[in-house]
């Protein structure tokens, strides 16, 4: 298995080679350090050995520079040819501590790419592995990939699996409005998907959790978060077929998340990452 991950000599790029490592380890996974270059300029000397030096023990990488008219065709070519399972960017910040705004590089990997996309927060350093995969299951078309995904990392890194269905109080139907059963088919949802997960790793801690708050934004900050966590979303239904396109509550999800985020192309049917 490999990870292409996109390198730059600044932040992002140490942001994103951390998060691949920490993805990779347990895997056997391999990193290929992609630099994209384009109007005729070549890469900076010792870059090569300046992107090296962040991979962490244990863990094999390779370097490379290629020249592309972006970087996200770069990366995107790259991943193509290397057969790879995922794509691994550094994404911006939008100052508050572990929270996202998209830049540039990853908004457009997040239209494009035919693989799943790992952001990594500003400033993310962690260098052991992961201890908890989170899937994020709504009811639209689409969460069967997100869930497959989800599993199959999770029985291969034996880490815990949480199941969590986010439900925006405000956007519910407010005539005669009652909590209990306008949960009531998210709570129905979950239970299935909890029971199909658990079928799949009868030896591995699989939790549910129905996250609900008045926002977005306050239902993910309600639930509990390792800082060991990666947390696995599906494309929007508009997205085309083994595309990817961020719908709004993915989009809501993601500037509320404090920890990584790897987001699942339509209809991909790869065995995790």
């Amino acid at each position: 298995m490999k990870y292409v991950v996109g390198y730059r000599p600044d932040e992002r790029g140490a942001d994103a080679v951390a998060l691949a490592g920490v993805i990779a380890k347990t895997q056997g996974a391999e990193l290929h350090l992609v630099n994209v270059v384009h109007n005729g300029k070549t890469a900076a000397p010792g870059l090569e050995k300046q992107a090296l030096s962040l991979v962490p023990g244990g863990v094999t990488a390779t370097f490379s520079t290629r020249v592309a008219d972006s970087f996200v065709h770069g990366l995107s070519a790259a991943a193509k040819e290397d057969n790879a399972a995922l794509i691994v960017v550094g994404a911006a910040s939008n100052g508050l501590f572990k929270r996202f705004t998209v830049g540039s590089v990853a908004n457009g990997l997040l239209h494009a790419s035919p693989v799943p996309v790992a952001l990594a927060p500003r400033g993310y350093n962690r260098r052991d592995p992961l201890t908890r995969l989170t899937v994020m299951t709504g009811m639209r078309e689409g969460w069967q990939a997100v869930l497959d995904v989800g599993t199959a990392a999770a029985g291969r890194r034996h880490v815990p699996l949480r199941l969590v269905s986010v439900v925006e109080i405000d956007q519910l139907e407010q005539s005669d409005f009652d909590l209990a059963n306008a949960l009531s088919p998210a709570k129905q949802h979950v239970n299935t998907v909890l029971s199909e997960a658990a079928a799949k790793l009868p030896d591995t801690k699989v939790t549910v959790t129905l996250a609900h708050g008045r926002n977005i934004e306050e239902a993910v900050d309600g639930i509990g978060w390792k800082s060991g966590e990666l947390v696995i979303v599906g494309s929007s239904r508009l997205a085309a077929h083994r595309k990817i396109f961020l719908g709004s509550t993915a989009n809501k999800i993601l500037r509320a998340l404090p920890v990584p985020m790897v987001v699942v192309p339509r209809d991909f049917q790869a065995q995790g990452i």
